[in-house]
């Protein structure tokens, strides 16, 4: 039979194909079905994996944790060894050792301070500060112990000896030239004085030269303001707060945070410390090359503002009989060349052993006590809190901002000069 035209094979042979393609590209009822099942096939398989898996690391999180805090603490410690003040870079470890070793066999021996150096010692038994029970060998002690923290800060500047050879109970003697015989292990320089000349000194800088000093009788350490490659241009101002006789701490505290209002309103760094006697310093860095003379002015600027702050506890009268009873003398005039202050972490000679410690500027509060800080408390205390006294004066300002600061306290002044001291009541 021969086909219709109509219904020729030719165009029912092309619509099936065309059927086909059009279900493969827009049915939605026959791809949901091939896509599920392998959707299915996948979600049946890796689910239990992926479930469980959380489940074991959610339950074995808590196991693993305590493993996890050692391994943190163990990546600050590096940090903390770093500011622990453990003995100076370079030195033998068993100094300490040594030191101990020799008092302990009547208290004559040497040191051996490494690189082929020695230091003789003598009478490390003698008895410095009777109450507590310091001996000359356990001040050796502390200085190896805190020699990290006080010979960078005594790098290079001449040392001024205050001299207790028989302990803070003997008599004692200043001492600024090195003298005749003194051991090839200690730094030594020359150093041109504008009242004795050239004179050979004692310059800071090593552990052997400060525990020669200490072998002399000198229980405090001063050093210069300036270092002895630029003696004329020193790297810091000094602020005593020195009170009166009977005064609470307390009201001395008090002026310290006024003198730290001013620093921050003429934008200065400032770096605290107690003076290791009844007071409290606060040292201002200095731009380099800054003269003896505006180190000098800066201070006396910053004193006379405090007067001004506080006008019924600060004064700047010298004459001890001029003074009002309670008053604190803010002392702006120890700067000068060839003068010397008692250096962070040094030791007193003052009953107790107490020491010139730094301060964070958040201490200065009531709570504050100079009997926390001696020989026996400062090693732990440094320790735990590193060494904030470099870091107070790391932040030099530069020479205009110094300029900018002093116009502020001119500025200060002229607003409100501060009253003579003789007509107060």
């Amino acid at each position: 039979m021969t086909p219709r035209k109509t219904s020729t094979p030719t165009k029912r042979g092309v619509k099936p194909p065309v059927r086909a393609k059009a279900n493969v590209r827009t049915g939605p009822s026959e791809q949901p079905r091939s896509a599920r099942r392998p959707a299915r096939k996948s979600a049946e398989t890796p689910p239990p994996v992926r479930k469980a898996p959380p489940k074991q690391r959610v339950a074995g999180a808590n196991v693993r944790r305590p493993s996890k805090r050692p391994e943190r603490t163990k990546e600050k410690l590096p940090a903390r060894k770093a500011t622990a003040p453990q003995r100076a870079v370079g030195t033998p470890p068993d100094i300490e050792l040594q030191l101990l070793a020799i008092e302990n066999r009547g208290g004559d021996g040497d040191v051996e301070m490494g690189k082929g150096r020695t230091l003789h010692v003598s009478s490390l038994d003698k008895v410095f500060f009777p109450d507590p029970r310091v001996t000359k060998g356990a001040v050796m002690r502390y200085y190896t112990r805190m020699s990290r923290f006080i010979l960078p800060d005594i790098d290079g500047r001449p040392l001024i000896l205050k001299r207790y050879p028989d302990g803070i109970d003997g008599e004692m003697f200043f001492q600024q030239d090195a003298g005749a015989h003194v051991p090839e292990a200690v730094r030594t320089g020359m150093v041109e004085t504008q009242d004795k000349g050239t004179q050979n000194r004692l310059i800071g800088g090593d552990l052997a030269t400060l525990l020669y000093t200490v072998q002399l009788g000198a229980i405090e350490v001063h050093p210069w303001f300036s270092r002895i490659e630029t003696l004329d241009t020193p790297d810091r101002t000094l602020i005593d707060l020195d009170p009166s006789e009977g005064l609470p701490f307390q009201k001395i505290v008090e002026l310290a945070q006024d003198v730290v209002k001013i620093a921050r309103e003429c934008r200065l760094p400032v770096a605290l410390k107690t003076s290791g006697s009844r007071g409290i310093h606060l040292v201002f860095p200095l731009p380099a090359r800054t003269s003896y003379a505006d180190s000098a002015q800066l201070a006396m600027l910053v004193a006379r503002a405090a007067v001004v702050a506080r006008p019924d506890l600060a004064t700047v009268e010298r004459s001890l009989s001029a003074r009002p009873e309670t008053s604190i003398y803010v002392d702006a005039l120890q700067n000068a060349q060839g003068k010397s202050m008692a250096g962070a972490y040094s030791l007193r000679a003052k009953p107790g052993a107490p020491v010139s410690a730094p301060l964070r500027p958040r201490e200065l509060t009531p709570r504050l006590r100079l009997a926390s800080f001696t020989a026996a408390s400062m090693v732990a205390r440094s320790e735990q809190i590193g060494d904030i006294w470099r870091d107070g004066l790391t932040a030099r300002p530069v020479a205009g901002a110094l300029a900018r600061a002093m116009r502020v306290l001119e500025g200060m002044l002229a607003a409100k000069p501060p009253r003579r001291e003789g007509k107060r009541s």
